[in-house]
């Protein structure tokens, strides 16, 4: 085999890239992430953050960051001939059942989510290659070859597309990618800065009798600029200049042209839901865009993108690091690939205004119940927690539970129900003991680093068969 340049390439230094490598920089593997361009993304497009991913963010170290930078959605303020007709809220309100220190989604503009991202994996010793753009590759029994556009090659054992959802690396490997448009009208998506709109709102301008299409200005936080959404008839091409911009605002608000004052970044998209046949080929595998496309309806894309990422490193560090079989990796397909299928299913419901903006959008009921990994031995009644489930927070014996899982480790938890008399001799386990606890109820659980539950059991009875599986013991 040719010499290594890393263990792991991850081609794409968007939220999904980013994030992998922070995971995997924590655990001790070698990973490259090179990008095509030469810098971060520069626009906002995927602004929300939904509590599960705050979650993940809270676990890789950053979740402080996110708090300070960005802040709740606002109440929409709908808009009718310059004047204020009523309001409009974009998301159902929590009910208070989320066992979840953050309850409803999170505002921060994606080129700042990035900024985070990258800060934190410098400051775990990862680095970004801007500038190199990977055209083609070549795999084998024992690597990646991945060829640049400049003539360069780069060497890994497993290599990550998060390249986006034109992905060059899915296309070389020709896996398809099925799908359908959402809505044949085009969007234009534009961070701009304008005067005369308060930031205490989102400002909703609905379609008006004369036919115009509606367009809503979204205050960003944590900057001084709006989001400014716009949709378009079919067959029109969105002007992305300032005059175009400022055109489309002057006819569809009581704004003057001249309030919008800058365009610090535009594009503009036609809504589309598509699922890759394959999330691996080999030693290859797809995340975020590069694996399923999306429309923004709901806040589920990057989200969702965030947890392919979350889900892939601690798969990838068992097996680079830990000892697991390679078979482990054949998991990520068989987890990820039905989430990322019901994600497109509410994202395309919610553009359609079939479904709301709720609990579901949340993510914090999603799981792994029918995954190959997971094992439910108990008794328990119907309603309780399963293996599969996300392990909610709580506090246990003085122990907050989310303070337990967070690292790279696994964690057992021992309620009502005695661990294994060598529980604490297990490399890379956290024992967290007590009594009873809702909703877990009684039993030991074995939460996996991505804060799942893999395993359940009432006794101890097939658990040390269950870590040997994870390269633990």
């Amino acid at each position: 085999m040719s010499t290594l340049d890393t263990d792991v390439l991850i081609v794409g230094a968007g939220p999904t890239g980013l994030a992998l490598g922070i995971d995997l920089a924590r655990r001790g593997v070698d990973a490259l992430v090179v990008e095509r361009a030469d810098g971060l993304f520069p626009g906002s497009r995927g602004k929300g953050l939904q509590p599960r991913t705050m979650e993940v963010f809270d676990d890789l170290g950053v979740v402080d960051a996110f708090l300070a930078a960005g802040g709740p959605y606002p109440v929409g303020m709908v808009w009718k001939d310059g004047e204020r007709v009523g309001e409009h809220r974009m998301f159902d309100e929590p009910d208070g059942s989320e066992d979840s220190p953050y309850l409803g989604p999170w505002m921060v503009p994606q080129w700042r989510t990035q900024e985070i991202l990258l800060a934190r994996l410098e400051e775990l010793g990862g680095k970004v290659a801007f500038g190199r753009e990977v055209t083609g590759l070549a795999q084998d029994a024992d690597g990646v070859t991945a060829r640049l556009a400049d003539g360069a090659a780069l060497r890994a054992r497993y290599l990550v597309a998060a390249d986006g959802g034109r992905s060059a690396v899915r296309r070389a490997l020709g896996i398809a990618m099925a799908g359908e448009s959402v809505d044949p009208a085009p969007m234009l998506v534009a961070d701009v800065r304008i005067s005369g709109l308060d930031r205490d709102h989102l400002h909703v301008f609905p379609p008006s009798p004369a036919g115009s299409d509606y367009l809503v200005i979204w205050p960003l936080a944590g900057t001084e600029d709006f989001q400014l959404t716009a949709q378009f008839p079919p067959d029109t091409a969105p002007d992305l200049s300032l005059a175009g911009i400022r055109r489309v605002a002057a006819a569809r608000t009581h704004l003057a042209a001249e309030d919008v004052t800058e365009v610090r970044w535009a594009s503009d998209f036609r809504p589309r839901a598509a699922l890759a046949d394959r999330f691996r080929a080999g030693r290859v595998f797809l995340a975020g865009d590069a694996a399923h496309v999306h429309s923004p309806a709901g806040g589920q894309g990057l989200n969702t993108s965030v947890q392919d990422a979350y889900n892939l490193g601690w798969k990838l560090g068992a097996v680079l690091r830990d000892g697991a079989p390679e078979a482990l990796l054949d998991s990520y397909e068989a987890e990820r690939r039905p989430n990322a299928r019901r994600m497109l299913e509410l994202s395309t419901a919610v553009h359609r205004g079939k479904a709301r903006r709720g609990k579901a959008t949340r993510q914090l009921g999603l799981g792994y119940r029918e995954s190959p990994l997971t094992a439910e031995t108990r008794t328990a009644p119907d309603g309780t927690l399963r293996a599969g489930d996300r392990a909610p927070d709580a506090t246990v014996a003085g122990v907050r539970l989310f303070d337990a899982f967070r690292g790279p480790h696994w964690t057992l938890l021992a309620l009502g129900t005695e661990a294994p008399g060598d529980a604490d001799a297990l490399p890379g386990v956290r024992v967290v003991r007590g009594p009873a606890q809702e909703p877990y109820g009684t039993g030991l659980f074995l939460v996996r680093p991505d804060g799942y539950v893999g395993w359940a059991g009432d006794t101890a009875e097939g658990l040390a068969g269950r870590l040997t599986r994870f390269g633990i013991g």
